[in-house]
């Protein structure tokens, strides 16, 4: 016996997942870090290879994105989030799965934009009080495996 694909998100759900993602870069790109953060759980985790150690938690999500703006700002450049080609799965009735592909843009003061990261993005996106929040991110590299999906 063949296993079942996952059931397909119906439209209504994918507009509500499109604008939660659309949103989270419009965020954090434009300073806004208590409301980015607010778009995870209280006790999200974020763990990407850019960065030292997982965040965790309200708190800590709050200052990674202050950290965001102000090394930004420190460096000179205009960063924007651009995260493409979602694929949203579901996991349980109030549980996702979501992939994508993240590109970080950095556009110097009167310079030419870059590509600073390409990576692909591992989301767990749950039901929370009747909104749809990120309860745990894992970013990845290209070159590097992705991660393992759970049964």
């Amino acid at each position: 016996m063949e296993p079942r694909a996952p059931a397909e998100p119906d439209s209504a759900l994918l507009t509500r997942v499109h604008q939660l993602y659309n949103r989270q870069s419009h965020l954090i790109d434009g300073g806004h870090a208590a409301e980015w953060a607010a778009t995870f759980t209280a006790d999200a985790t974020f763990d990407s290879p850019s960065y030292p150690e997982p965040v965790t938690g309200t708190e800590a999500l709050t200052a990674f994105a202050h950290r965001f703006t102000a090394t930004a700002a420190a460096d000179g450049v205009v960063r924007r989030h651009v995260l493409t080609n979602l694929v949203v799965e579901r996991e349980g009735p109030h549980t996702l799965r979501v992939l994508g592909y993240l590109q970080i843009i950095a556009t110097p003061h009167g310079g030419t934009p870059r590509t600073e990261r390409f990576t692909t993005l591992t989301d767990r996106v749950v039901e929370d009080a009747g909104t749809w929040r990120i309860a745990a991110r894992r970013v990845r590299r290209d070159d590097t495996p992705a991660p393992a999906r759970a049964h």
